[in-house]
């Protein structure tokens, strides 16, 4: 277990602040709903929900692990953000979603906690937020069970990215609030692959995500230049 939080207090202020927002599909977590059917759609054709235990890591407002509990998954949903927590507990009860529980409590210490729990773990938009990012990759090997899928999403760290994630989501077309991004911290999928190998989790798929301004259509392609995401899987427990 680690022996310092592995958040950064100015992030959660940041989000913690436009909690209230989560479930605005016009705000500023518009973008979040327009990729969350690919992101289900990519998990569920990799690893069908239903009748899964789920743990979403850094669930903030719940419209992954919302989403994921109406597939048909048993979903936990963590985050450090109390004010996030509350805002997807109360969606929970106002939406009537069944299966789904929040806590706020860090993977890292979910992991001592529950070692081997899950079937599938989500960490989505959220690795570029905190301070140890191999620290979090390593929690999340932990918690799933031998067998299971960990996806992650994240951004590139390169010029592209900071032009298109950056400048162009937050300055020019207001898909973000301004700020929301630190470039320093995003994640090149060299650097979260060695994560991963670390971890001892198996790349199985890698995907990128693309936008359009024009139409305001995001799609999955092959380009992991800017968003991208993995899919990983824990190795199969050794016969004795």
């Amino acid at each position: 277990m680690t022996s310092t939080l592995n958040a950064d207090p100015a992030e959660l202020a940041k989000f913690s602040d436009l909690a209230h927002r989560w479930w605005d599909q016009d705000g500023e977590f518009r973008p979040l709903h327009q990729i969350n059917p690919l992101r289900l759609g990519w998990i569920q054709e990799l690893s069908p929900l239903a009748g899964k235990r789920v743990l979403d890591v850094g669930c903030g407002g719940g419209i992954l692990a919302d989403a994921m509990a109406r597939a048909g998954g048993t979903v936990t949903g963590i985050d450090l953000s109390t004010k996030a927590l509350r805002v997807a507990q109360l969606h929970a009860l106002e939406v009537q979603t069944t299966g789904v529980e929040y806590r706020e409590i860090s993977a890292e210490a979910l992991a001592v906690e529950q070692p081997g729990s899950f079937d599938v773990l989500t960490c989505m938009e959220m690795l570029e937020h905190v301070p140890d990012p191999a620290s979090v990759v390593q929690a999340c090997a932990t918690l799933v069970k031998p067998g299971g899928w960990v996806f992650f999403s994240t951004i590139n760290r390169s010029p592209k990215s900071f032009l298109f994630a950056i400048v162009g989501a937050e300055y020019v077309l207001n898909l973000l609030p301004k700020g929301t991004h630190d470039y320093a911290k995003l994640i090149r999928p060299s650097e979260l692959a060695a994560h991963c190998r670390s971890a001892d989790l198996d790349m199985r798929h890698t995907r990128g995500m693309a936008y359009n301004p024009l139409s305001g259509r995001y799609w999955l392609n092959d380009d992991t230049s800017v968003n991208y995401l993995f899919a990983t899987q824990k190795p199969q427990a050794m016969p004795c």
